[in-house]
């Protein structure tokens, strides 16, 4: 006979366990103290089981037998209901244990070594700050993708609109590092398009010098340079090699091949995260071996003039282009790739041949991996052209037209 309310609220034993039946194997077991547990009782591969259901007044009668009824059917389909129970527990226990954070330490634990210091400091602190204050205690398994595009929005709303894209690349190396242990089944930031989501930005350029001239007259003006040799040389090495600032003071003696020319800066130290290669015009073989014998014993090409264990500072360069008289609205040690940019179109070498050598990321992400050699022959000689021809404008030569060398 089916039970009521009252006498659920009324049953009472004094000495041993009370049952009360339901029907269907539901029951309410009574104890002498008072409390009062829901049981269903079932038979699986031949054994006779008991699954609790919760504590009444807590799981009311009418949630104990939705809850029966759901283990009736789980039983139906051959499934146990206590061992799925218990499988249940287990998962949702692992996916509490198994937070953003966590898991997200873990990758950076991983990874971290393999970073440059400079990045591998800021990776954490974008982590610290932009990121696991809002879905950092959740499950990772747990998250969407509008989780993480809240904290992408988050970061856009104070204008850091590249920090932004970092943020949704970083947070999405670590959902695969998830996907890929079982952690977690998918990769949310694979469903946000960003150019969908984020507002564009307009380009700022860095502020460059443009024309030969006036090229001409800043390389004069380096050669004169009465600073640091350490200083000296890299400003020397940057035109060179117009590659980004960070990458210039982080070079290392170890990423250089000088018997092949070849500067290959790996990926870990690139925007783009793929590995970049840097041809030596004999120009930018003889600033090295002539900066050698004072740091080519340590890491840096470039150390600090205050620990050769550090970089050279991000803020030397531009210090010594002030010192020499251009303010950072005439140039900047970022300028130098776009005064490579601009002169050499004007030369008519090839757009994608200059693209490439200025590591910009617009080519296919999957063939961006195998293609750091890509136009490798014409990008050597290109270098070695643009070092002769800024050889030119050093010494005021005639500036004559080289497309026929690109060609």
């Amino acid at each position: 006979m089916a039970l009521s309310d009252i006498e659920l609220k009324n049953a009472k034993t004094s000495h041993k366990p009370l049952k009360l039946s339901d029907g269907k194997g539901l029951f309410l077991l009574v104890h002498s103290n008072g409390s009062k547990y829901w049981r269903w009782s079932y038979r699986f591969d031949g054994k006779q089981k008991t699954l609790a259901l919760g504590v009444y007044p807590d799981v009311s009668l009418k949630k104990a037998r939705a809850d029966c009824e759901d283990a009736r059917k789980l039983l139906a389909t051959g499934t146990d209901p206590g061992l799925e129970r218990k499988s249940t527990k287990s998962a949702r226990k692992i996916a509490a244990a198994n937070t953003f954070e966590t898991i997200a330490r873990e990758w950076y634990k991983k990874t971290a070594p393999s970073l440059a210091d400079s990045t591998r400091t800021t990776l954490l602190r974008r982590l610290e700050t932009d990121v696991f204050p809002w879905i950092g205690s959740r499950p990772i398994a747990d998250l969407v993708a509008p989780d993480l595009l809240q904290v992408i929005r988050r970061v856009e709303n104070r204008g850091a609109t590249d920090v932004a894209k970092r943020v949704h690349n970083v947070c999405g190396r670590i959902f695969r590092y998830a996907v890929g242990h079982g952690i977690a089944q998918r990769d949310p930031s694979r469903d946000i398009e960003l150019k969908d989501v984020l507002a564009p930005v307009a380009v700022q350029h860095h502020a460059s010098v443009k024309t030969p001239e006036e090229t001409g007259e800043l390389l004069r003006a380096i050669s004169g340079y009465t600073g640091s040799f350490v200083s000296r040389s890299a400003l020397q090495f940057a035109p060179l090699v117009f590659v980004r600032p960070g990458e210039l003071r982080h070079a290392e003696w170890s990423e250089f091949n000088l018997d092949k020319a070849e500067w290959r800066i790996p990926a870990s130290k690139m925007k783009m995260d793929e590995q970049h290669i840097i041809p030596l015009s004999s120009q930018a073989l003889k600033v090295l071996r002539e900066i050698q014998p004072l740091t080519g014993a340590g890491r840096y090409v470039f150390p600090s003039e205050r620990s050769a264990a550090r970089p050279m500072s991000e803020n030397t360069i531009n210090a010594a282009l002030r010192r020499m008289g251009y303010t950072n609205e005439e140039h900047t040690g970022h300028g130098f790739r776009s005064t490579a940019s601009t002169l050499l179109h004007e030369l008519g070498w090839p757009h994608t041949v200059i693209e490439r050598q200025l590591a910009h990321g617009e080519r296919n992400k999957v063939a961006a991996a195998y293609n750091f050699a890509e136009y490798l022959p014409e990008r050597k000689k290109m270098m070695q052209v643009w070092a002769d021809y800024l050889d030119k404008l050093r010494v005021g030569a005639e500036v004559v037209n080289l497309h026929s060398a690109a060609a």
